[in-house]
């Protein structure tokens, strides 16, 4: 089964390939490696659950985000790639959450981000993972998601 097809047997939909709002490009590539750029939880332009994780933002809340982010960088990179097939293996994840005091479960957030990436590549989305509390991330969201992967190379790529 494709990646696409196991995306619409899931009921997923990739939303629109994220740009760049500053100084760096979303998919940075070399060689057979693609690095994604941290993607906060956009919908519509509009951080989803904005706040502390702890706090203003329960944990599932935290997690829904957490798959937000993971959807826009499969989108990134099938924009960067042209399909998503050209995944080899997801290397490594690292998972940022804005974190209130005294809260320890940012592993538990991102488990959404690797649980979902397993469910949508299988083997190929396994990967090595650094869960990470921080104080503040851009535009107020709950969390980030930056992921490396080991990717097909072709021809003419400017990787």
């Amino acid at each position: 089964m494709s990646i696409d097809e196991r995306l619409a047997e899931l009921g997923i939909e990739l939303p629109d390939p994220p740009g760049a709002v500053g100084s760096y490009v979303p998919v940075a590539r070399d060689g057979d490696l693609a690095s994604v750029s941290g993607q906060v939880p956009l919908i519509d332009g509009a951080i989803l659950h904005p706040g502390r994780v702890g706090a203003d933002v329960p944990v599932e809340r935290a997690q829904e985000a957490a798959r937000r982010c993971v959807l826009q960088t499969l989108s990134a990179l099938r924009a960067e790639l042209g399909s998503l097939e050209r995944i080899r293996r997801v290397l490594q994840v690292s998972v940022f959450v804005v974190s209130a005091p005294g809260f320890t479960g940012q592993s538990v957030v991102a488990n959404a981000a690797s649980d979902l990436l397993a469910e949508v590549l299988g083997a190929a989305g396994t990967h090595s993972r650094a869960a990470i509390g921080v104080a503040e991330l851009p535009l107020g969201a709950p969390v980030e998601v930056t992921l490396v992967a080991r990717v097909d190379e072709d021809e003419g790529s400017p990787g």
